[in-house]
């Protein structure tokens, strides 16, 4: 395993480990690399809102800390600037989603980056886009910039 992956997995573990609200969701680390990341979680009860779905925040929430673990991953502390979501299905409770990141752009200060949730079946229920500012913090002091 290469050094860049091992920090991509301590970082992401890190983050997981001070992130309350990720561990509410009961969010499970499935992959990590520098610039990807997939999660997993299952919708319960509380998660609801008043028409007995899953309230669109959940879905906002996963995609949030997915691509946020993926930018991250990279070495450098970023935050989160612009992001937007589009809901194709509701999310019932038991659904088990999938939320898989991909890097579409990184920069010096900026990184774009898309997050597509799945249920069970294989079905579509959002795209997630981020805008992510890269501060020139890093998790660790013994990290090389990547390339990009």
């Amino acid at each position: 395993m290469t050094e860049s992956q091992l920090n991509a997995e301590a970082i992401v573990n890190e983050m997981m480990r001070n992130d309350a609200f990720s561990q509410w969701l009961g969010i499970r680390i499935v992959s990590v690399a520098p610039g990807y990341c997939q999660l997993q979680m299952q919708v319960r009860d509380d998660m609801c809102n008043g028409f007995g779905i899953a309230h669109g925040g959940i879905a906002f929430a996963l995609s949030d800390s997915c691509c946020s673990f993926s930018v991250n991953a990279h070495g450098r502390k970023s935050l989160s600037v612009e992001t937007s979501i589009n809901q194709f299905k509701a999310i019932q409770t038991g659904d088990a989603l999938t939320c898989s990141s991909r890097e579409e752009s990184l920069g010096k200060k900026l990184g774009v980056f898309t997050a597509e949730i799945t249920n069970a079946d294989g079905q579509r229920i959002a795209l997630f886009k981020g805008i992510y500012y890269r501060s020139d913090k890093r998790w660790f002091d013994t990290e090389d910039e990547p390339s990009a």
